[in-house]
C-alpha cells in the first residue's frame, strides 16, 4: 500500500504510470466519483498487488530495487528462481513485491444508528469485529426506549460481526442527561429494572454483548457509577455476554470537568472486556476550527490510559467525519458536519488546495463561499487514518472504534485492511 498525495499537474493517468497500477484500479479502489478532477493535496491509496518488471539493458537487481523503492532481499524473496543475483538477463521478468506494513491483529468496533443505509452497512461489515447499534435510551425508572434494530443484528451475524446493544443516558429528544444518570445510579430499584430490561433484550434480540455509554455524569456520582458497573457486570458476565463502556478522553486521573470526573479508568479497566475511549471532538460543532482528533492529543490520552487500563482492553476512538467552520469564528456559532469524501468533493468544487497539518496529522483547507465568507474545513484522509492506526500499534491497544460508520469512507477501509488483520470472533 502506498499513500500518494496529488501534486499540481498530476492526473490519474500520470499517477497510474508512476506506480505501474492501472488507472481503473486506482479509481475503483478509492471510489473516485470525479477521477478527472483531482484536488491538489488529495490522497489516493495505491494498492500495488503483484507487479512484473522486464529487465532492460544495464539494469541490476540493485537498480531495479531502487526503482521500485524496495530491497534486493525483498526481490530475491519474491523471485526464488533467481539463484545468482549477479546474473539476471535482459528480457527476464522479475516479480516486484508490494510495499506492505502489517501491524498484526486488531478488533474493530463501529457505531451505527438504526437508520443507517443498509448498503453502506453491508459494505462496512467485512471490516468490523463488533457493530454497536446506537442506542437504547434509559429512562429514570430503568425502562428503555426501544429501537428498530432487527435488520442490523441480522446483517451483522450474516457478516460474522458481533452485534452490541448500546444503552445511553440520552434524554428523549435531547442530549446526555446528568439527571437521568443520577436517578439510575442512586436508586437500586431503578437499577434492578434496568438490569432486568437489558438482560431480557439481550436474550430476545440475540445480542452478543452490551456497550454502556453514560456521559456527563455528575462528579459526585462517580462511586455510584462504579458500583452500578459492578452490579451489571456481575449479572451479565455469568450469562456469557461481552461488556464494554465508553469513556471520555482523559489525560490524568484528576482531570476536572463533568465530562471526565465520573469516568474512573482503573475501575472500568478492571470490570469490563473493552473500554472505548472517545478520542475525538477536540474540534467540534461549537469549537474554533481545528482537527477533530489531533494525533498529539490522542497520544496524551493514551499515555495516561495505558497506566490505568490493560492495553488489550483499550479501543481507541477514530472519527469518520469532519467539520466546516465559517470564519471569523464567533463563540456559540455552529460548524457543519461533513463527510470525509464530501470534504474532498467540496474542495474540488471550490478550487481549494488541501493542506496537511503535521502536528495534528490532519488535512484541512480554506475557501470563500458565494457570499464572500471564508470557511475552514478539517477532516480525515488516508494519511491521518494511517497516523492513527500507527499510534494504535505503538501503544499496542486491543482495538479501535469508529464513530460512526454512517458514511462510507473507502480510503479508511483500504488503509485499515492493508496494515491490520481484522479479528472475527466467529
Amino acid at each position: 500500500m502506498i499513500i500518494h498525495v496529488v501534486r499540481p499537474g498530476e492526473s490519474i493517468y500520470t499517477i497510474s504510470r508512476q506506480y505501474g497500477v492501472p488507472a481503473s484500479k486506482i479509481i475503483a479502489d478509492n471510489e473516485l466519483r470525479f477521477p478527472n478532477r483531482l484536488v491538489v493535496g488529495q490522497t489516493l491509496v495505491i494498492l500495488e498487488g503483484e507487479r512484473r518488471h522486464t529487465v532492460a539493458p544495464g539494469q541490476s537487481l540493485y537498480t531495479i530495487a531502487r526503482l521500485y523503492g524496495t530491497s534486493v532481499n525483498a526481490l530475491l524473496a519474491a523471485n526464488p528462481g533467481i539463484t545468482d543475483p549477479a546474473s539476471i538477463s535482459v528480457g527476464q521478468v522479475i516479480i516486484i513485491p508490494p510495499r506492505t506494513i502489517n501491524f498484526g491483529n486488531i478488533e474493530v468496533n463501529g457505531y451505527a444508528f438504526p437508520n443507517i443505509n443498509m448498503d453502506v452497512l453491508r459494505r462496512t461489515l467485512p471490516y468490523l469485529t463488533y457493530l454497536s447499534i446506537f442506542s437504547y435510551e434509559v429512562n429514570a425508572d430503568g425502562s428503555l426506549r426501544t429501537i428498530d434494530d432487527d435488520a442490523l443484528i441480522q446483517a451483522a451475524y450474516a457478516a460474522n460481526v458481533a452485534p452490541m446493544m448500546v444503552i445511553t443516558n440520552i434524554e428523549e429528544g435531547g442530549g446526555f442527561s446528568s439527571d437521568i444518570a443520577h436517578s439510575i445510579l442512586t436508586n437500586n430499584e431503578a437499577q434492578d429494572a434496568l438490569i432486568n430490561n437489558v438482560t431480557r433484550i439481550l436474550g430476545e434480540k440475540d445480542y452478543y454483548g452490551l456497550a454502556i455509554d453514560f456521559e456527563y455524569i455528575y462528579p459526585y456520582d462517580r462511586e455510584s457509577y462504579n458500583n452500578f458497573l459492578r452490579r451489571i457486570t456481575s449479572a451479565l458476565r455469568p450469562l456469557g455476554y461481552v461488556i464494554a463502556t465508553a469513556l471520555a478522553p482523559k489525560i490524568a486521573a484528576t482531570q476536572q470537568g463533568i465530562l471526565y470526573e465520573a469516568h474512573d479508568y482503573p475501575v472500568h479497566g478492571a470490570l469490563v472486556n473493552h473500554v472505548i475511549i472517545m478520542t475525538y471532538e477536540w474540534g467540534y460543532t461549537y469549537s474554533p476550527p481545528m482537527a477533530v482528533a489531533p494525533i498529539n492529543e490522542i497520544r496524551r490520552v493514551l499515555n495516561y490510559a495505558v497506566t490505568a487500563i490493560p492495553r488489550n482492553k483499550i479501543f481507541m476512538g477514530i472519527p469518520n467525519y469532519g467539520y466546516n467552520w465559517t470564519l471569523p469564528f464567533t463563540p456559540g456559532t455552529a460548524a457543519r458536519t461533513i463527510s470525509n469524501t464530501g470534504a474532498v468533493d467540496l474542495a474540488a468544487n471550490v478550487g481549494a488546495v488541501i493542506q496537511y497539518d503535521t502536528i495534528s496529522q490532519a488535512p484541512f483547507f480554506n475557501y470563500y463561499d458565494e457570499n464572500g465568507r471564508r470557511h475552514e474545513v478539517w477532516f480525515e484522509d488516508a494519511r491521518s487514518i494511517l497516523a492513527k492506526l500507527t499510534l494504535a500499534n505503538e501503544f499496542r491497544v486491543g482495538g479501535i472504534s469508529y464513530w460512526t460508520i454512517g458514511s462510507f469512507f473507502p480510503q479508511n477501509w483500504l488503509v485499515l485492511s492493508s496494515v491490520y488483520n481484522i479479528v472475527k470472533l466467529f
